[in-house]
């Protein structure tokens, strides 16, 4: 072997554990994206319902009118707007469900064709 052939070869070498290493890293970042995705999504949804629960309690004619409610509920909605400003991130999860929802409604619609 040359000189010319064992850089070469160490070059391919150096560039193929690169490449893995590279690949591995997307992998995990990926993964790691995804779950903290699934974890805001359902964030937002237990902020969703907590907003809602307090509409409802506010709505109650022993509590209607109350200051102390109405603020916590003000605070619940506009925390839930904020919220939505990480729509990009937990809208990966919900694409995804949406997909799959559609997918099962769809299996179930060709089984009970058959």
């Amino acid at each position: 072997m040359t000189s010319l052939e064992i850089i070469l070869v160490v070059i391919l070498l150096v560039s193929l554990v690169f490449n893995v290493g590279l690949a591995y890293y997307v992998r995990t970042a990926i993964v790691r994206l995804l779950n903290i995705s699934e974890e805001m999504y359902d964030f937002k949804e237990m902020v969703d319902s907590f907003a809602i629960h307090i509409e409802r309690v506010y709505e109650l004619e022993m509590f209607y009118g109350d200051e102390t409610l109405g603020a916590l509920m003000e605070h619940a909605r506009s925390f839930n707007k904020q919220l939505e400003t990480f729509e990009y991130i937990y809208g990966l999860i919900e694409e995804d469900a949406e997909n799959t929802e559609n997918n099962n409604k769809d299996a179930d619609t060709e089984e009970e064709a058959s």
